[in-house]
């Protein structure tokens, strides 16, 4: 089976939706952290849509969804992308899941 989940940062409140498993077409969605633009992007990996675009096969060298930022990274499922990447915070959230979660294909 695979899922949609909800995460919050336990400090500022920003939410995200994280997806695990695998989808009809044997697709992973890949939660991906930006710096730049301190979000977290879900990116499609494998699955049909790898076999007809080899640049879907694994996360090297995709961009950001929101800025076009090549700095993205995989998400660690902990670190919140506004709190971690704010200057002079004193206080770094971390992502909990809120126990909100949905059936995805």
């Amino acid at each position: 089976m695979a899922w949609k989940l909800k995460y919050r940062c336990s400090v500022c409140g920003y939410e995200a939706e994280v997806y695990e498993g695998r989808g009809l077409f044997r697709q992973e969605i890949t939660a991906m952290l930006c710096p730049d633009c301190k979000t977290i992007q879900n990116i499609v990996v494998g699955g049909i849509i790898a076999d007809v675009a080899p640049s879907y096969r694994s996360e090297v060298g995709r961009l950001c969804l929101n800025c076009g930022s090549d700095n993205i990274r995989i998400w660690d499922g902990h670190t919140c992308p506004k709190c971690a990447f704010r200057p002079g915070a004193s206080a770094k959230g971390e992502m909990l899941a809120t126990g909100e979660r949905e059936f995805w294909t």
